[in-house]
């Protein structure tokens, strides 16, 4: 579906407040684009919106498109939307925000794209770091806050974009990469999917699009990802990872609290073989070395140099949202992490192990959506092996509608059971509160866990503790 839009339409944004919509918002207003748009309750996304003189309505009715021409809805609105509703009552265009960013990026030249079920955000950033530090300028699409410039979102001079995709309604194949990162590929989304079969070869497809002037680039660490390899009919790509086999091949691993440091040993057909040591990053676990390797194969491939590079990762501000330091009480450190699926949560922990390796660990876990809790279950049971204790928080729905199909505390139980860990249920952000009150002290390390509410939980215990 191509878009064509003059600057004299007005784009309403349904669901404005998401990270994703408005980081996109932010953008087209920078190109000259009229943008404005709805949301149920305010946030700090929106406080940025309205910084930047983008008008936003707090509540959805259908008298905010009065004056809109064109709709761009998330995937979390649903099409009983009283906007959508009017929308389609006026014979507005309607699209998708995957397909309203094919059309923003389309307008730019070279694009850097990273896709995958997790990594994405923190890859996505720390591709931009680089870019940033080698003064090249880039439109930057984020799906989390850089604490770099305090945004998702930035419009830059130069002809590169990089942008993070969105795999959750598909829209993601929308796009055309010139490069592209695929971190992995994980059973997510399967609301939309049905079948792990599907999404694979959503992501063949996405790969194939790689012009012969580009490349992709894919972690070989990942399983599904060596499947997918094997039907990738076009090959022009290039792997990293620790496996042996990666072209970009991490080495010599050590963690401390400070610093993650590693080697690529890079291996490309018809060139030299090299090695960069000594690279440093401020994150911790190899899920973020991954990370970092995928960021550094794009930035050496399109010849930013290697001492750019690493000064580059050295020197990283870090996402919010992704093992955030918030607070200390009684010697305890309190972090923020978005971790919301067994795979994220099991390598975050593993890479907090590492460097904490006497401290007691406790998650604050803070499931989000029903669908997802019910697919994986059981791989949300296995997930909390490296920690020592799992405050566990009612499910955040994010709108679903469905029932849960099972009891709760017996969830609890497997918990207790296949990751060997205490396990404490909490009905509210009170009794979270009154919990750390009474049972946290001396050197612990409290991690909230989720991509809901959990976030302000923990930022607001200050005040309630």
């Amino acid at each position: 579906m191509k878009i064509e839009l003059a600057k004299t339409e007005v784009i309403h944004f349904v669901g404005i407040g998401g990270i994703g919509m408005s980081g996109l918002a932010l953008i087209m207003k920078g190109l000259g684009f009229k943008v404005q748009g709805s949301d149920q309750t305010t946030n700090k996304n929106i406080e940025r919106l309205k910084k930047n003189k983008i008008k936003v309505y707090i509540g959805h009715n259908k008298k905010n498109i009065q004056n809109s021409t064109i709709l761009v809805i998330s995937s979390a609105i649903k099409q009983s939307n009283s906007e959508i509703l009017m929308a389609k009552k006026k014979q507005l265009p309607v699209y998708r925000r995957g397909v309203m960013l094919a059309h923003v990026v389309s307008l730019l030249k070279r694009n850097i794209v990273v896709a995958g079920s997790h990594g994405k955000t923190t890859t996505t950033s720390l591709v931009c770091g680089i870019f940033v530090k080698s003064k090249l300028d880039p439109t930057i699409i984020n799906g989390g806050v850089l604490n770099s410039f305090n945004n998702s979102a930035k419009l830059g001079k130069s002809d590169w974009c990089i942008l993070e995709s969105d795999e959750s309604d598909g829209s993601f194949i929308k796009l055309s990469p010139t490069y592209s990162i695929i971190t992995n590929i994980d059973q997510e989304h399967m609301d939309f999917y049905k079948s792990m079969n599907t999404l694979k070869k959503l992501f063949i497809k996405f790969i194939e699009k790689t012009p012969s002037f580009g490349k992709s680039f894919i972690c070989l660490d990942n399983q599904n990802n060596k499947e997918i390899i094997k039907k990738i009919k076009i090959k022009n790509f290039n792997t990293y990872g620790i496996d042996e086999k990666s072209q970009f091949c991490i080495k010599n691993i050590s963690q401390s609290k400070e610093f993650s440091k590693f080697s690529i040993d890079i291996k490309l057909p018809g060139k030299k073989n090299y090695i960069i040591n000594d690279i440093k990053i401020p994150l911790l676990g190899l899920h973020n070395i991954r990370n970092a390797t995928a960021a550094t194969a794009v930035a050496v491939t399109i010849g930013i140099s290697i001492k750019i590079i690493k000064e580059a990762l050295k020197e990283f501000k870090g996402v919010q949202r992704r093992f955030n330091k918030i607070f200390t009480f009684k010697e305890s450190i309190f972090f923020d992490d978005y971790a919301h699926h067994p795979t994220e949560i099991k390598e975050l922990l593993n890479g907090v192990r590492q460097v904490y390796k006497k401290e007691e660990i406790i998650c604050v876990f803070q499931p989000h959506r029903i669908s997802r809790l019910k697919d994986l279950k059981k791989k949300f049971s296995l997930s909390f092996k490296n920690a020592n204790s799992v405050i566990l928080c009612p499910v955040y729905a994010a709108g679903e509608k469905l029932k849960l199909g099972f009891n709760y505390l017996n969830f609890a139980k497997e918990i207790i059971k296949n990751s060997k860990v205490n396990v404490f249920l909490v009905k509210n952000e009170i009794q979270l509160a009154r919990f750390i009150k009474q049972n946290i002290y001396g050197k612990k390390i409290v991690i909230g866990m989720g991509a809901g509410s959990i976030s302000n939980w923990i930022r607001n215990l200050p005040k309630l503790i």
